[in-house]
């Protein structure tokens, strides 16, 4: 019956846009960012991903789009939700709701590109707002990595440079769409972008022979200047050439270097050892008390039994051997009752291993009643242990291993700069981190490390290397069934892994295959 279900998935690309918003912003336009929610059972709703924030814009075209394991037997409910957001760390708490679309998956497979105006939470037009979902079936993995800069861009801002960023665009049935906008770079008429990954199905729908258009923008005007294909060329604005006839160019983009990846022969090719660790602090609560996060009811539930289960059976398939060395932190551990930051849940310092998502459970359960919930909540130590294990990799110059560490919390956490400064320090190495929040705490600590909306620096200011942590609310995805959890949880993993070894230029290793 298995076999059955994924024989009938396919994977789909969609990419979202809005028109005629609401502009809730007194001095400027919203600055609207859309989040998808998806519900395979009932009425609950669970987060998938959001779009980038747009400034100034009430007819904004996203360039992140979201990937969908799209199953042609089940309901997929959707919903599109715009806000303003006006806060820095793009939070929707204090966000303006500029209206919401609900359809199905479906829906939007059988349009290929769905418009549909965009009503509040009563059902009420929300103005003459409107959103479109374009989707494309993906049956290309190649992914192109970009490395590109530019000279003598024309200056647009009155008292300073150009602010610039470049869009890409892909040739369609119905016309040129967005695929990728780089970040701004501040007040520079020859800036150099950060090297950028794009899958060629969003490029140019896999065909490389087909012609890609690029704008060169300017943040404050909004000012754009096309090219075309790629390598060195020039950018022409199309009005100056008519006005002036000695006008040659208005800058020249360069295509520093084009490199072609292959993300799937990585996350299928290389073995990823997963390592968990449990929180044993004493903000989970008293396990004696039915209050408590680590209180096993007598159903034999508790929410880190359940993340365990589910979140362990959908990192196992990428694990060789199904042996998962699991970690507990925050606690009294007999028989000294010295508190630890990285002991076996089996008390065997030797072998910590556990035979399975199965032994993982079994040895939580034996060690909970066996040690005493203390703190302070440390994470640092148990990914400066993973990390041991990478480096080692990395002096033997293999490309062997990429390990993936689990991390199960209440998200109380207390070392935040010592966090900070191994998380940046392991982004250097063949290593991910999975959060999974359990409870219903404030989480912004876990939204800031796993740094979506920027860059996360350590608390010197030096800056990682490449996005490795990914943090997953388990609350959110409860009742959102499996497909909904797993494809959170592995939302970023492919990437983490391909970003490290394409920047080490390591190949996959032939030889290995998944097990």
């Amino acid at each position: 019956e298995g076999k059955q279900v994924l024989a009938c998935t396919t994977k789909v690309e969609l990419q979202i846009s809005c028109d005629n918003l609401l502009d809730r912003d007194t001095f400027s336009k919203s600055d609207p960012l859309c989040v998808l929610f998806m519900s395979s059972s009932g009425s609950h709703w669970c987060e998938i991903g959001r779009t980038e924030k747009i400034q100034n814009c009430l007819n904004p075209k996203f360039s992140k789009t979201f990937v969908i394991d799209y199953y042609f037997e089940m309901v997929q409910k959707m919903k599109f939700s715009v806000y303003d957001i006006d806060s820095a760390n793009c939070s929707l708490h204090d966000a303006d709701f500029l209206g919401e679309m609900e359809c199905t998956l479906g829906q939007i497979v059988s349009s290929r590109k769905l418009t549909r105006p965009l009503v509040m939470t009563d059902k009420a037009a929300a103005g003459k707002g409107t959103i479109t979902i374009c989707a494309e079936e993906r049956t290309d993995n190649r992914v192109v990595e970009l490395d590109v800069a530019a000279r003598k861009l024309d200056k647009k801002d009155f008292f300073g440079k150009s602010d610039p960023f470049l869009e890409f665009y892909k040739q369609t049935e119905s016309g040129w769409q967005l695929a990728h906008r780089t970040e701004v770079v501040k007040n520079n008429l020859n800036p150099v972008w950060r090297p950028f990954r794009i899958p060629l199905q969003s490029l140019c729908v896999g065909d490389v022979e087909k012609s890609i258009k690029v704008h060169t923008r300017d943040k404050k005007t909004g000012l754009s200047e096309p090219w075309w294909t790629y390598a060195e060329f020039e950018c022409i604005n199309s009005k100056k050439k008519e006005k002036k006839k000695s006008y040659k160019n208005s800058g020249v983009i360069i295509i520093k270097q084009c490199k072609d990846l292959m993300y799937s022969d990585w996350i299928l090719s290389v073995p990823s050892p997963g390592q968990i660790a449990i929180d044993f602090t004493g903000s989970n609560g008293d396990p004696t008390s039915p209050l408590s996060l680590h209180y096993i009811n007598p159903q034999g539930y508790n929410e880190y039994l359940a993340a365990i289960w589910a979140v362990g059976n959908v990192i196992q398939d990428y694990d060789s051997d199904k042996m998962f060395p699991a970690f507990g932190f925050g606690a009294q551990i007999p028989p000294t009752w010295q508190v630890s930051h990285e002991f076996p849940i089996n008390f065997n310092p030797s072998n910590p291993f556990c035979a399975g998502i199965e032994g993982v459970a079994y040895a939580y359960q034996q060690c909970l009643p066996q040690v005493k919930l203390y703190g302070p909540t440390n994470f640092s130590p148990i990914i400066n242990h993973v990390a041991q294990f990478g480096r080692r990799a990395m002096q033997q110059q293999s490309a062997s291993e990429y390990f993936v560490l689990l991390i199960i919390t209440d998200g109380v956490i207390t070392d935040m700069d010592q966090t900070r400064n191994a998380i940046v320090s392991a982004s250097r190495l063949p290593m991910s981190i999975i959060i999974v929040g359990v409870g219903g705490a404030d989480f912004s600590a876990m939204e800031f490390l796993d740094s979506d909306n920027g860059i996360l620096r350590s608390a010197t200011g030096e800056a990682a290397m490449r996005d490795i942590v990914q943090f997953v609310p388990f609350r959110q995805f409860q009742n959102a069934g499996t497909a909904a959890l797993a494809q959170s949880v592995l939302a970023e993993l492919p990437d983490q892994v391909a970003s490290f070894f394409n920047s080490f230029g390591l190949k996959p290793p032939s030889d290995l295959s998944p097990s």
